[in-house]
C-alpha cells in the first residue's frame, strides 16, 4: 500500500507524458504535411504574422513563431524548473546515491554527443550548433518505453526520466551561457533583483500565485530584452515557488470535520443558490484547501496538462514544418553529423559512461535493469525533438540557412533512434523470461 502512495504520482507522470508524445507525432507529420503541401505558403505566413503592441511610444511586436518559442515555450521551461527542484528535493535526485546513476548516464549523453560533433564538423559556419544534439525529448522516449508496458520495469523508467531531467539543468545552462545575446547588465541586474525578492518572500514562507504572475511577466520582459533567452526565466522563477505546506495533513483533517459539521447545520435554502452560512464555510474550506496543498505541486499538477497537449504539440506545429521541396540548399553534412549524434552519441555514450562508472564502483545499478535496458533507453535517449529543435532555432538564429537542414538531421535521427531502442527493448532476453513466467 505504502508502496503504491509513492509510485501513482510518477505512474500518472508517465502517462500523461506518453499520452504527450503521441500527440507530439501528430502535430510533426501536420507540421510536416502542410509545409511541403500547396499550402506550405500560408504555414510560413501563419508563424510569422506579427503580433503584439504597437503605439506612438511603445512598440514590442513579434512573428507568432517567436511568441511560440520564447513566450510559450517560458512556460515550458517553468515547469521543467519545477520538476527540477521536486526532484532535488524530495524526488529521485535528492541524495548522492539516488542521483549517481542517472547523472553518470546524463554526463555520457551530453559530453559525448558534444564530442561527436566537434569531431565531425568541418564548416565553421556550423558550428554553433553543438548544443543541438545534448539534450533527451522525454515525451517521445516515455512514450515508447511505456509502449513496452510490462516488458520494461518501472526502475528503467524512473532512470530515463532522471537522466533526461539533468540533461534539461544542462540545457538550460547551455542556453543561458552561449545562445544568449550582447549583455544588458542594468536591465539583467533589476530581473535578478526581482527574483531575489521572490526568493526572500518563499523564504519567509509568503507566496501568492498573483504576486508569481505579475513579477514572473516583468522578469520575462526584462530578460528578453537583456539578451538572456527568456526561457532560462522560467527555471528561475520556478525556483521561487515553495515546496512546503503551510499546514500539516492532521491539522487539515481535524479543520476539515469542524467545517463538514458546520456545513451540515447550517441554514439550507429552497434555492438553487448557497446561504450566507454555506458560502462564509465554503470560502473556509478554500482557504483551509489552499494552505493545505504544496504550491509547487498544485502548479505542477496544474501546467503538465496545458504543457504536454497543449504547448508542445504547438510548439512542434510551429517549428517541424521543414519544406524539403522548398528548393533551399540543405547542409547534407550538417545533416549527417546531428544524425550520428543524436543516434549514436547517446546510444553509445551512456551506456559507455555507465558501464564505467559501475565498473569502478562509483554508482548501483538496479538489480532490475539489465544492460540491455540500458543500451535500449540509450539509444532512445537519441529522440532530441523538442530540446534539440528549439536549440537549433537558437543556435541558427543569424543563419536560417542551416535551421531546415538541422531539423530534417533531428527528424530523422529521432526516427532512427526511436525504432532501435525500441527494438533493442523489445527483444530484450531478461525482459522475455520474465513477462514468460
Amino acid at each position: 500500500m505504502i508502496k503504491n502512495v509513492f509510485l501513482t504520482p510518477f505512474q500518472k507522470f508517465i502517462k500523461i507524458e506518453s499520452f504527450s508524445g503521441i500527440l507530439l507525432l501528430f502535430a510533426t507529420i501536420v507540421a510536416l504535411v502542410w509545409a511541403n503541401s500547396s499550402l506550405g505558403d500560408s504555414y510560413n505566413a501563419l508563424w510569422q504574422y506579427e503580433i503584439g503592441i504597437a503605439t506612438d511610444s511603445f512598440e514590442f511586436t513579434k512573428p507568432l513563431i517567436l511568441w511560440i518559442n520564447d513566450g510559450l515555450m517560458a512556460i515550458f521551461f517553468f515547469l521543467i524548473g519545477l520538476e527540477i527542484k521536486r526532484e532535488l528535493i524530495i524526488g529521485e535526485l535528492n541524495t548522492a546515491k539516488k542521483i549517481a546513476f542517472p547523472l553518470f548516464g546524463a554526463v555520457g549523453g551530453m559530453v559525448i554527443p558534444v564530442l561527436f560533433f566537434f569531431l565531425l564538423n568541418q564548416n565553421p559556419e556550423t558550428l554553433d550548433g553543438w548544443g543541438i544534439p545534448m539534450a533527451t525529448d522525454i515525451a517521445f522516449s516515455l512514450a515508447i518505453l511505456n509502449s513496452l508496458g510490462k516488458r520494461v520495469p518501472l526502475s528503467l523508467k524512473i532512470f530515463l526520466t532522471a537522466f533526461a531531467i539533468v540533461d534539461d539543468i544542462g540545457a538550460v545552462l547551455v542556453i543561458a551561457l552561449f545562445y544568449s545575446g550582447a549583455l544588458n547588465l542594468t536591465l539583467l541586474l533589476i530581473a535578478l533583483a526581482l527574483l531575489a525578492a521572490l526568493y526572500f518572500m518563499s523564504w519567509k514562507g509568503y507566496y501568492s500565485k498573483f504576486v508569481l504572475i505579475f513579477v514572473g511577466f516583468i522578469v520575462w520582459f526584462l530578460f528578453l530584452k537583456a539578451g538572456i533567452h527568456p526561457t532560462v526565466a522560467g527555471i528561475m522563477l520556478a525556483f521561487s515557488v515553495p515546496i512546503r505546506q503551510k499546514i500539516h495533513t492532521k491539522t487539515f483533517l481535524i479543520e476539515l470535520e469542524g467545517i463538514y459539521d458546520r456545513i451540515k447545520k447550517a441554514t439550507i435554502l429552497q434555492k438553487p443558490i448557497l446561504s450566507n452560512e454555506q458560502i462564509e464555510h465554503v470560502d473556509n474550506l478554500q482557504s483551509w484547501t489552499t494552505r493545505f496543498q504544496s504550491p509547487l505541486q498544485h502548479l505542477e499538477h496544474t501546467l503538465h496538462g496545458w504543457v504536454a497537449y497543449f504547448i508542445i504539440p504547438v510548439f512542434a506545429l510551429a517549428n517541424a514544418g521543414v519544406m524539403v521541396s522548398s528548393g533551399v540548399e540543405l547542409d547534407t553534412a550538417l545533416i549527417i553529423t546531428i544524425i550520428i549524434c543524436l543516434f549514436l552519441g547517446k546510444g553509445l555514450g551512456i551506456p559507455i559512461v555507465i558501464f564505467i562508472a559501475k565498473k569502478i564502483k562509483l554508482i548501483e545499478v538496479p538489480s532490475d535493469i539489465s544492460n540491455q535496458q540500458i543500451i535500449g533507453v540509450s539509444f532512445l535517449a537519441g529522440i532530441g525533438f523538442t530540446m534539440a529543435i528549439f536549440i537549433s532555432s537558437l543556435a541558427f538564429l543569424s543563419k536560417p540557412e542551416y535551421i531546415d537542414s538541422a531539423k530534417i538531421g533531428i527528424l530523422i535521427a529521432s526516427v532512427i533512434s526511436g525504432t532501435v531502442g525500441y527494438l533493442i527493448l523489445r527483444f530484450d532476453k531478461s525482459t522475455l523470461k520474465k513477462t514468460a513466467k
